[in-house]
């Protein structure tokens, strides 16, 4: 019985600390680099008859080069609403709209701005850290309350602790790869 439970909360732990770890990926993409990104918008809500919409259901965003998004929307009607929405969002980015498309120039970063941005990202990739250590220290209590209970020997509740420390590392590692890559990606000019 104690092993099957000691597996549960490995699994359980190493569940968590993947969902950090994909949560870091994603909140990274939103991230602007100075190259277009259709991921920059995808929170943007449009306000569309009056109703709050992912911009994602009422336009198709394309990226055809570096430093230009295209919002091509299903409807033209919602052409301004769309371009109201980006300058709405603070992404200090100026959409164009010609009538059939909104253009969404990328402008370049300079070296300020990209120092900056690397110390958000760090702080970014210092939370999900934060989340394994949480994940880890979650595993450890109820490694615990399986030995006050008596259903794990000491000897087994080391071996579960070194699963879960090794765990803990791998995806602590894993952190820093992602957040080497970003950082190598917004320094990149």
């Amino acid at each position: 019985m104690a092993e099957g439970d000691v597996e549960l909360v490995i699994e359980e732990a190493q569940g968590d600390m993947e969902r950090a770890l994909r949560s870091l990926r994603s909140e990274l993409q939103k991230v602007r680099t100075g190259r277009a990104n259709p991921a920059l918008l995808d929170d943007l809500r449009v306000d569309y008859y009056d109703t709050p919409t992912p911009l994602r259901q009422l336009a198709s965003i394309t990226v055809p080069d570096a430093r230009l998004i295209v919002v091509s929307p299903f409807d033209q009607s919602a052409l301004a609403n769309i371009e109201r929405a980006v300058q709405a969002a603070d992404l200090g980015l100026t959409p164009n709209n010609d009538g059939k498309v909104v253009r969404i120039p990328i402008p370049q970063l300079t070296e300020e701005r990209r120092r900056e941005i690397v110390k958000q990202v760090r702080k970014t990739a210092e939370e999900h850290k934060i989340g394994v250590r949480d994940a880890r220290r979650s595993a450890l209590s109820l490694l615990r309350d399986l030995e006050g209970e008596g259903g794990l020997s000491s000897d087994d509740k080391r071996r579960a602790e070194k699963k879960i420390q090794d765990l803990t590392d791998q995806h602590i590692t894993r952190v820093d790869e992602v957040l080497a890559a970003k950082e190598k990606e917004i320094l990149e000019v």
